[in-house]
């Protein structure tokens, strides 16, 4: 038996290896007691020096230069819970100098850094595709810089803490410019807009919203025009702000001219003129805010060049051909238009734009030479005057006493006036009551919104002798040289 005290290998405790150290000079592996660092490499002096690479438990890792057992010089660091990676300059463990950072959630950096952070000048790219190169504070972009937007948009300017902040100019992708001062992301101070509809604006802006803006159009003259019978007159619009100065600041809107004629449900007994519209003719009613409503009527102003209705089909909302030029710009912006001036070209359509347009410049634009033109096709004029009352011998309102439709008729023998005055009254409006109508049609919108309409009562008065061609008059002195009223009215219904 063996003797008292003798163990037997089996009643021995487990061998222990003493820990390793790590390796002294050339390469080796050492694995940390704490199993987190693994390092494969080259030592010196028992420390990390030279090339290696150092493996965390987690999936990270760093591989590259090491002096005195830290990471110092050019290596590529990994790191597994964000999914960056970092190439370039390190310095006692963290990126610091130059270097290229990849993110996994897309987009990459290239550029100076300091404590692995973006500090200096850099070129970045989001995982949206936008470019940055400027000048970078706190991982921020911060200082001078340029940035290409997803949209095409491009900035040049200042930039505080990722905000456009100082003054900067920012090129759109659809041709805007904005030249000035930013705060927090925004148009602020004192700046300039060349916009790609044409419009200009050069003033105050606050929370990138121009502070001295047009917000109505207003056509200055009476409250009710008068304008003698065949005869061009002017028409004097102002922008106006919402405290109501003219909108100096601003130049370049497009806005065009159009009319209608008061509508009104005659019966078969008035004694106004009228007119009947062909049922292929009928036009949707225009609401005024003269308590009536109009239909729309053909206007001209020979200083732009283009009439206002078309040849079947008269109104405001007729097609007419714009001038050659930045006009071209404007054609699908009326009555609900969806082409696009590139889509109408691109298909052979020739630009249009409906009635005269004129360009205001520092918030005015006049309208010269504007002319009511005849009844369009398809607008038949009826005739109720005193005359006919008395050849008739009927009495007022018994022209049609058994309530039959009118049908046209013409003055009695020598009650037609002859030569060149029954050519000119036959070439121009009726006697009678009218709307003007002003309308916004930049395209597209100036930062997205259009003015809405302005309008103006015209009436329509037979010429006296002696008159001078362009008459604006006002008061019942001048409404009593007119013999009657002037609307229109649909065809009635066919009877079934």
């Amino acid at each position: 038996m063996a003797a008292a005290g003798e163990g037997t290998p089996s009643s021995r405790g487990p061998r222990r290896d003493p820990p390793r150290r790590p390796p002294r000079n050339g390469y080796g592996v050492y694995v940390y007691p704490n199993s987190f660092f693994r390092y494969e490499g080259e030592w010196k002096a028992g420390r990390k020096h030279g090339h290696g690479k150092l493996l965390f438990k987690d999936g990270s890792y760093y591989e590259g230069a090491f002096v005195d057992g830290e990471i110092t010089g050019e290596g590529r660091r990994h790191w597994a819970w964000s999914g960056d990676t970092f190439s370039g300059q390190f310095v006692l463990g963290e990126p610091q100098g130059y270097g290229v950072m990849e993110y996994k959630a897309g987009g990459c950096y290239e550029g100076e850094v300091s404590h692995g952070m973006r500090e200096g000048h850099g070129f970045l790219v989001d995982r949206d595709g936008q470019v940055y190169q400027g000048s970078f504070h706190d991982n921020k972009r911060h200082g001078p810089g340029q940035m290409l937007f997803q949209n095409g948009d491009k900035y040049d300017g200042d930039w505080v803490r990722d905000r456009r902040q100082g003054h900067g100019v920012l090129r759109c992708a659809d041709g805007s410019t904005y030249k000035g001062q930013w705060h927090s992301d925004v148009f602020s101070g004192l700046g300039s807009m060349a916009h790609c509809s044409g419009v200009t604006y050069y003033g105050l802006w606050i929370n990138g919203h121009p502070a001295e803006q047009a917000t109505r159009i207003v056509i200055l003259g009476p409250e009710v025009m008068e304008v003698a019978q065949g005869s061009p007159f002017s028409v004097n619009v102002q922008l106006l702000q919402d405290h109501g100065e003219i909108a100096k600041s601003e130049s370049g809107r497009v806005l065009q001219i159009s009319a209608g004629v008061r509508y009104v449900q005659l019966s078969a007994y008035s004694e106004v003129n009228f007119f009947k519209v062909d049922r292929d003719n009928q036009e949707t009613l225009i609401q005024t805010p003269f308590g009536f409503e109009c239909i729309p009527y053909p206007v001209s102003s020979p200083a732009a060049g283009v009439p206002g209705p078309r040849a079947a089909k008269g109104g405001a909302e007729a097609d007419v051909p714009l001038p050659r030029g930045d006009l071209e710009l404007h054609l699908g912006a009326l009555h609900g238009q969806e082409d696009t001036p590139g889509g109408l070209l691109a298909r052979g359509h020739a630009p249009h734009c409906p009635g005269a347009c004129q360009r205001v410049e520092q918030g005015c634009a006049e309208f010269t030479d504007v002319l009511l033109g005849p009844p369009p096709p398809g607008y038949h004029p009826f005739l109720f005057l005193d005359s006919l009352h008395k050849a008739g011998g009927r009495s007022r309102g018994g022209l049609h006493p058994r309530g039959t439709p009118p049908t046209a008729q013409e003055p009695p023998g020598g009650s037609r006036p002859e030569g060149r005055a029954t050519e000119e009254q036959a070439a121009a409006a009726h006697l009678g009551e009218y709307v003007l109508m002003i309308r916004d049609v930049t395209t597209p919108p100036f930062l997205g919104r259009r003015l809405p309409p302005a309008f103006k009562h015209l009436r329509v008065v037979a010429k006296r002798a002696g008159q001078p061609p362009h008459v604006l008059e006002e008061g019942p002195e001048a409404s009593s040289s007119w013999q009657a009223a002037h609307s229109c009215t649909p065809e009635p219904p066919a009877p079934r």
